[in-house]
């Protein structure tokens, strides 16, 4: 089945839900439905979600997260949230087509006030707001009993990045768009169609929200293509591939396999503690290359000086125009005109001086003590 649907993407270029749900017969249930989605996104298949799935099976991933959620901790702030969300009993297929209906009514209600408010009578005014709230009503409940869904895909993101509470929001929020598309007039089963909403919001939210430097969505599968072909080919090989054989295996070069492991790269903060004492941090490690070695501040000091007693034995307008020159005083060179503007002369005498002065410094009675500095 696996093999039918990867040349059905190489066909068409993606997979809908609908596509895959057709090639079974009872329909999946939500487990299988999620294993097989991943396996199809490892292999580099777009899944979308844009049609809804029909389903008929029953929906056993809500016992197994209920099961889970009876062992935590109730002093757990999460767990209390976990329990407290698993309350609610779960729908049959006809409660949810029930829900769907009132649902249905209440937006035509509202619509309705919207349109014709003004001219409406009292009692049929109370009728349609009546049938408003009870389509408010019947939205809440129909999201409200599927926490658990949300909860049992949530836990299968845990360590990635986003904490678990997080994801089941995030969750929900795919919950409640899956409650705005859902049409029951399709027949589709409503807890497999919100299956496919609440793990995109999901791994969106992990792509979003995980890493300090957001990396782009398509960037992120990229990189999990990757590391799926990396493990792949280090079984094959019996050791790490090199980024060449990545390069040959994705179809691309090796220039943007290297990319994509510098952008795989998690950032660490220097705030973070290093040993059991907890007084050093990781940036008491780590080198400042912005800064000189000891040996070349070393150098430097020594060169400095050096220089200082060079220029003593010049003239002290000669060592003066010199260190303007070169920005030895301030660390910025001053052109001809600005040194000649500086001491009331033309361009031509101070370049004459400065001609003057390097002469002298190259005698070897001078030159000697610097040109040691030159290695």
């Amino acid at each position: 089945m696996f093999d039918v649907l990867l040349a059905l993407a190489d066909k068409n270029g993606s997979l809908r839900m609908q596509d895959i749900l057709a090639r079974f017969s009872p329909p999946p249930d939500e487990e299988t439905l999620l294993i097989l989605c991943e396996r199809l996104e490892e292999a580099g298949v777009e899944v979308t979600a844009d049609v809804p799935e029909r389903t008929r099976s029953p929906r056993p991933a809500s016992t197994s997260a209920w099961r889970d959620l009876s062992l935590v901790n109730p002093d757990d702030t999460v767990g209390l949230y976990l329990l407290e969300s698993c309350q609610h009993p779960l729908l049959t297929a006809e409660q949810e087509v029930e829900l769907a209906q009132r649902m249905e009514r209440g937006k035509a209600a509202e619509a309705r006030l919207r349109a014709e408010g003004e001219v409406l009578d009292d009692a049929t005014r109370r009728e349609l707001e009546a049938l408003v709230q009870d389509g408010r009503e019947a939205r809440r409940r129909l999201i409200e009993s599927n926490y658990r869904l949300v909860i049992s895909i949530a836990k299968r993101y845990e360590g990635r990045g986003v904490p678990l509470l997080d994801l089941i929001q995030e969750g929900n929020i795919g919950l409640m768009r899956a409650v705005e598309k859902f049409d029951y007039h399709l027949g589709y089963k409503f807890s497999t169609y919100a299956t496919w909403w609440i793990r995109q919001a999901i791994t969106r939210a992990i792509a979003d929200q995980s890493r300090t430097i957001r990396v782009p969505v398509h960037m992120t599968e990229r990189i999990s293509e990757m590391k799926r072909v990396e493990r792949q080919l280090s079984q094959e090989l019996g050791r790490e591939p090199t980024v060449e054989e990545l390069a040959s295996a994705l179809n691309t070069t090796p220039e943007k396999v290297q990319q994509m492991i510098r952008v795989a790269q998690h950032p660490m903060s220097l705030e973070t503690p290093v040993g059991d004492d907890g007084e050093t941090n990781l940036s008491d490690f780590i080198e400042d290359d912005s800064s000189p070695s000891p040996l070349d501040h070393t150098s430097q000091h020594l060169l400095r000086e050096e220089l200082e007693r060079v220029f003593a034995s010049l003239h002290p307008r000669e060592a003066q125009i010199l260190r303007l020159r070169y920005g030895l005083k301030g660390g910025k060179g001053m052109t001809l005109e600005q040194v000649g503007q500086k001491y009331g002369l033309t361009r031509e005498r101070i370049r004459q001086i400065e001609v003057e002065a390097l002469r002298k410094l190259r005698h070897p009675s001078r030159s000697r003590r610097l040109r040691d500095f030159l290695a």
